[in-house]
């Protein structure tokens, strides 16, 4: 008899790295808040809209972080239970509603900013906080390893939102570099905090999609890992 309510991924469905999970989680969680400090001042010192929505889309991260760790433990509680993967899918859907609400804001203020005139941005402190959240967001992906692409929809998440970053960090910082040059070019920072948001708000809905298929008992496939 078929078993609709447990999940399958490619690899190994029935032996995930459960004791390892928690450790990589714990790690990411730790990089992350270690990293909002930095954005938020970064963001208040360079005036910079694509910077604290980075700040925001991190702290949004974390959050999700810790319920992703609470799921973790609940499912290994009973991991033989029919519905032990429900608590991982609550949290990747929880995660990926975050990051549309933080999106949201940031496409709001953005759009204001290029309706009223963009203000002046430094580019100094948007270069360096970027360099150094390029560095952490690869850093939390070695950590989660590929395989956290296919193991469940939550550790999916996880390393989707580090590459996203990773990614988004690099385009403020070759942003930066621009207004520097050109001393100018603000609106630049509004926009590439909208790419951003197209970015991050593309690989929430997909979440959200496999996380209700989870949550209603559908099988799940990933493509990586």
């Amino acid at each position: 008899m078929a078993e609709p309510t447990k999940e399958r991924v490619s690899g190994h469905p029935s032996r995930p790295p459960r004791w390892s999970q928690r450790r990589r989680l714990l790690i990411v969680l730790a990089l992350n808040a270690a990293l909002i400090v930095g954005l938020v001042v970064a963001g208040l010192l360079s005036n910079s809209m694509s910077v604290l929505a980075a700040a925001g889309d991190t702290a949004a991260d974390c959050l999700a972080l810790v319920l992703g760790l609470i799921a973790v433990a609940l499912r290994d509680r009973r991991p033989d239970h029919p519905h032990a993967q429900r608590p991982i899918a609550i949290a990747a859907l929880v995660n990926a509603t975050l990051l549309l609400l933080v999106t949201l804001m940031v496409v709001i203020e953005a759009v204001s900013r290029l309706r009223e005139g963009s203000p002046p941005v430094e580019g100094v402190p948007m270069v360096v906080v970027s360099l150094v959240t390029v560095v952490v967001m690869l850093a939390g992906a070695f950590v989660l390893g590929r395989s956290a692409a296919g193991e469940d929809v939550h550790m999916r998440s996880v390393l989707l939102d580090a590459l996203a970053d990773a990614a988004a960090a690099a385009a403020i910082a070759v942003a930066g570099v621009v207004i520097l040059a050109a001393g100018g070019l603000y609106w630049l920072d509004p926009v590439l905090a909208l790419a951003v948001s197209a970015l991050i708000a593309t690989a929430a809905v997909q979440l959200v999609v496999k996380a209700v298929a989870a949550l209603r008992g559908r099988v799940v496939e990933f493509d990586g890992g």
